[in-house]
Parts: C-alpha cells; sequence; structure tokens
C-alpha cells in the first residue's frame, strides 16, 4: 500500500503515522506544500494523507496552492481511494465533502480528552479505542458534519472531532500522530497561540508529557489505523 503525504508546513509532518507506515511496509512520498504543488497521478499512491498546519482553509490569498489541493481531494475521493485528515486535513476534508468550515468559540490546545460517540463506541473503525482517551490538540477552526459523515467522537471545547465518510474517509481533528519531537516544535513555532485557559494549556503542561503518555496514544492511533485500513 502506497501512502502520499500533503504537508503544509515543515514541523507537521505524519510523525507518528509514518511510524505506522514503516511497520506495516507502506512507503511513504509527500508533497511538502510550501515548496511545490507537483502531487502525483492517482495511479501512484493508494492512500491520501492529508496533515495539520497553522493555516485555515479560507486562507486562499495567503496560500493560493489550497484551492488546488482541496481539487485534488476531492478526485481522489471520486476515485474512491481512502483518505485520512489530521486537523487542517480534516477541515479540508470536511469543506471538500460540503461542511462548513469556521472559527471554533475556543481554541483547543494542549492534552485534553475525547470521547466517543454512541456511533464512535459501534464502529467498526474507532471501537478499538476507549471510550474517553486523552490526545493531543492544537486548532482553532471547526467544520460542520458533511452530508453522510458518521460522527465518531466529540471534546468539550469542539463537537466534531472525528467523523468517518463511506468507511474509507477518516477525519481526525486532534493530533493523535504527535510526538515529543513534533509537540515541541509546534509549542515552538505557534508559541503565540498559547494564552492560557479552560482549553488552552501552558506549554510547560504539554512539554510535560511522559513517554508513556505518546505510547498509549499511539498505541490507539495503529490500532485506528488498522481497522481504518480493513473497513470495508
Amino acid at each position: 500500500m502506497r501512502i502520499h503525504v500533503l504537508q503544509h508546513v515543515p514541523f507537521e509532518g505524519p510523525a507518528a503515522i509514518g511510524e505506522w507506515a514503516e511497520r506495516n511496509g507502506h512507503p511513504i512520498t509527500k508533497t511538502q506544500l510550501y515548496e511545490t504543488t507537483k502531487v502525483p497521478a492517482q495511479s501512484d499512491f493508494d492512500w491520501l494523507v492529508v496533515m495539520g498546519g497553522p493555516m485555515g482553509v479560507y486562507d486562499q490569498a495567503e496560500h493560493p496552492w489550497l484551492e488546488p489541493e482541496k481539487a485534488f481531494i476531492a478526485e481522489t475521493i471520486a476515485a474512491g481511494k481512502r483518505v485520512v485528515g489530521v486537523c487542517l486535513g480534516s477541515q479540508l476534508i470536511a469543506e471538500v465533502l460540503g461542511g462548513r468550515v469556521y472559527r471554533n468559540p475556543r481554541k483547543e490546545i494542549g492534552w485534553l480528552p475525547i470521547t466517543l460517540t454512541d456511533a464512535g463506541r459501534a464502529s467498526s473503525v474507532t471501537g478499538v479505542l476507549p471510550e474517553t482517551l486523552d490526545v493531543f490538540h492544537w486548532h482553532g477552526d471547526t467544520f460542520e458534519l458533511p452530508e453522510g459523515a458518521v460522527h465518531l467522537a466529540r471534546s468539550a471545547a469542539c463537537e466534531h472531532q472525528i467523523f468517518l465518510y463511506d468507511n474509507r474517509v477518516l477525519a481526525l481533528q486532534c493530533h493523535l500522530e504527535s510526538t515529543p519531537e513534533s509537540v515541541r516544535d509546534i509549542v515552538e513555532m505557534c508559541a503565540d497561540e498559547i494564552v492560557p485557559s479552560a482549553s488552552i494549556q501552558s506549554a510547560e503542561r504539554m512539554l510535560a508529557a511522559s513517554d508513556a503518555d505518546f505510547a498509549r496514544m499511539h498505541e490507539q492511533l495503529f490500532g485506528l489505523l488498522d481497522r481504518f485500513a480493513a473497513a470495508a
């Protein structure tokens, strides 16, 4: 299985998704959209993974590659391939599928829990997760659930955390893929967003996560991706 990654900034790469791919023998290629807009032919990959970034889906004036990226995501979904979106990636998927993307009432930054919905507990994909799981977040936008999507998880600050569309398009608002290195990078690069509140933790708290915290989250991510790969 060949995985292609769309990356929007240097500090938000596939992280632990790359580890899962390596463990399973899945080669990864990347389009780093901050350097090039050249994307592969649909025949050159099997999965598309769309990563996060500090920009919004509506920032086409500053990032003109957003419009062709959306067209490529839509083409990939129409081609019947599996697509995974993380944070900005989930928002791009939501918009492509007809959901409105907008500012969330509160930013959500740090280690905070998500909870499965009834559909999430029953899902063959997310049913592998515990009902409540502490995960890493860094987002200020959210989205309406696209028509036909199944709402799988929520958090206190953000209703739509995970959705599944047609059993082959998975949108993750949260960052299950984060590693100690990627958390350090985003804390450094986006430090201006850290204004501690009920849904924004301090840099010290975010960086205090243990190896066990990351291992627990990655175990859940790997199980989720295994189940997603096998979904009918």
